[in-house]
């Protein structure tokens, strides 16, 4: 549901409560991914860090794919355990190229993308100010023969922010308004967080995302959280390979004749 533009903010206040309900069931009913139009915020010089080379054509990056206690360009402060459970049931997460649920623009998934969450201050991060975020991080395992372009990008320090694919779960509303004290209250409760402020202010409200699901995470030019960096991965002394070589792929004998006894003609 779009919200109209008014002409005092507590107008555009007054319709927000008075259409709360259906307003939540439109952002449950889609994904939500990076906007067109961000937020962009100050950012220090060499928060984008090199990607780990681990062997020719194949890289390892950490994409902070989300943060919390921010508020977004969705007018979303996401907080600390809302992919708690996402992450426990979800084990088919893909990191993408800007949202595209296609093979070509698949950039890790499955034994080559692990994702978390990790606390950070919002100043490892390359922003300027205090405090601390849990972030939703992937990292991935990127591959030249499968994601030529991406890896390109990330390997040249190209890739600045990322965006979550995501479902809404658990939405509470916040206003800063008397007149709403139910809403009132958890504005009271959840301000405190709140990294950037001014935003709150600026806004008189926000919605704030106790539970969401996690689908994808995309690299993209501008995403609606952009405190969403690369970061250089901690190293490990794992091997990759990009096809096992012939000599090392394992065969198993099959007996066809006790397989055919699982089967009903």
């Amino acid at each position: 549901m779009d919200i109209p533009n008014f002409e005092t903010k507590k107008e555009r206040i007054d319709f927000i409560v008075a259409n709360k309900s259906k307003i939540i069931a439109s952002k449950k009913a889609q994904i939500k991914k990076a906007d067109a139009v961000s937020f962009l915020v100050p950012v220090e010089k060499n928060t984008t860090a090199k990607a780990l080379q681990v062997e020719d054509g194949i890289i390892k990056v950490r994409a902070i794919i989300n943060t919390t206690n921010w508020i977004d360009s969705h007018e979303d402060l996401h907080v600390p355990g809302l992919w708690k459970k996402s992450l426990q049931e979800n084990k088919n997460i893909m990191h993408l190229q800007e949202h595209k649920m296609q093979f070509d623009k698949i950039i890790a998934d499955g034994e080559d993308l692990e994702a978390f969450t990790k606390n950070y201050t919002f100043k490892q991060l390359g922003i300027d100010i205090e405090g601390t975020t849990q972030a939703l991080v992937f990292d991935s395992v990127v591959k030249q023969e499968r994601a030529a372009y991406m890896y390109d990008q990330y390997r040249q320090q190209r890739v600045k922010n990322h965006s979550v694919g995501m479902q809404y779960v658990k939405l509470l509303l916040a206003v800063n308004d008397k007149d709403y004290p139910e809403y009132k209250e958890i504005w009271d409760s959840y301000y405190s967080q709140v990294a950037n402020k001014e935003r709150a202010d600026d806004l008189g409200m926000f919605w704030v995302v106790k539970e969401a699901k996690v689908i994808e995470g995309s690299a993209v030019p501008i995403g609606s959280n952009t405190v969403t960096p690369t970061l250089e991965p901690e190293k490990s002394t794992q091997t990759y390979h990009n096809e096992p070589e012939k000599s090392t792929q394992k065969t198993n004998s099959i007996d066809y004749l006790k397989l055919t006894k699982h089967f009903k003609l």
